[in-house]
Order: C-alpha cells, then sequence, then structure tokens
C-alpha cells in the first residue's frame, strides 16, 4: 500500500508514534528514548513543539528545518529506541510479518501523521497534546504528569498551572486522533 504524505515546507507535523500490540514501553524507557530525540536532533535539525509521552504511544508536533526529512526522523528515533531498549516481546510472540523482517516489536509499523495546516489548528492539536494523560485516564490534571511540554508551556507563561478544565478544552473535546 502507497501512503500519500503531504510536505508543507516550513510546516508543522502532529504525529503519534504507537508501541506494537500497545505494550507499555515508553515511560518504562524514557532515558532512552528522550536520548533517542537527542541523538537524532543532531542528525537532522528539527524542533520538538509540543510532546506528551504515555505509556504505548507518543504524540508530538515536530517543526522540521527540512520538512522532507520528518519520515527520516520518526524513522531514526524508533530504530535508535529499538536498538537500545532491549527485547520487549518474546520473538516468538510476534506476528509473522515482524519476525521475517527481524524486527523486535516495539513499535507498530506506520505511525500517524497529520499536517497542521494554520496557527489555530496548531493551537488546537498543542492543547489536545497536553490534555491527553487526563482524556486517557492516566492523571486526573494536566499538571501531574511530568513527561510533556506542558511545563514548558507554564514556564513560558503560555499555560496556567491549573489549565485543562471544562472551559479550557471546550476547543478540543471533539478532536480525537487515537
Amino acid at each position: 500500500m502507497n501512503y500519500r504524505r503531504v510536505f508543507v515546507q516550513n510546516g508543522y507535523v502532529h504525529i503519534i508514534i504507537t508501541s506494537y500490540e500497545r505494550k507499555p514501553v515508553f515511560i518504562d524507557n524514557i532515558e532512552i528514548l528522550r536520548t533517542a530525540f537527542r541523538n537524532v536532533q543532531k542528525l537532522y535539525k528539527f524542533e520538538i513543539i509540543a510532546i506528551c509521552v504515555l505509556p504505548e504511544h507518543i504524540h508530538l508536533i515536530l517543526h522540521p528545518e527540512n520538512i522532507n526529512n520528518y519520515p527520516k526522523i520518526i524513522s531514526s528515533i524508533k530504530h535508535y529506541f529499538s536498538k537500545n531498549v532491549g527485547q520487549v516481546y518474546p520473538a516468538n510472540n510476534l506476528k509473522i510479518g515482524y519476525e521475517n523482517k527481524r524486527e523486535k516489536g516495539i513499535f507498530q509499523r506506520r505511525y500517524w501523521e497529520h499536517t497542521i495546516r494554520n496557527e489555530e489548528e496548531l493551537n488546537n492539536q498543542i492543547d489536545y497534546i497536553h490534555y491527553n494523560p487526563v482524556k486517557r485516564g492516566f492523571v486526573n490534571n494536566v499538571f501531574d504528569w511530568q513527561y510533556s511540554s506542558f511545563h514548558k508551556f507554564v514556564k513560558l507563561g503560555l499555560y496556567e498551572n491549573d489549565w485543562g478544565s471544562e472551559k479550557d478544552i471546550a476547543n478540543i473535546k471533539n478532536l480525537d486522533f487515537e
């Protein structure tokens, strides 16, 4: 199957990376994941606008210097993490397609991506990403999830500590990217 990706120069892309069969591997290996992002930033110039790492999936908004590189960025992050995290699934539990390609079964092969078209959509996507741990039931308050860029946004004065009330999320309630 051929996937069509949109490459808008100087654009922003919301990406969701999911673990194989939604196995909760990311939080338990957060330092390896952070190192993967840092190492890949040395290869490809990109900014992470917003990020939220959950046990079984990652939301991020990338702003690559060269938009054509974002598939390489994601591939490189997945490769570094897979190489350094160790075997998550016993090899005999992997689906045939994964086993034949010598994959460890850490990531779903594909990732979801969405090209952000304007500033309003960018802001809605950032809100969605930061609210996701509450939506998924991991915490009751956005501030309580430590694996998120939300705290950086608070320091920059873009959110209040208690952001995430019904009023705050009214614009993102109908969004669902999972």
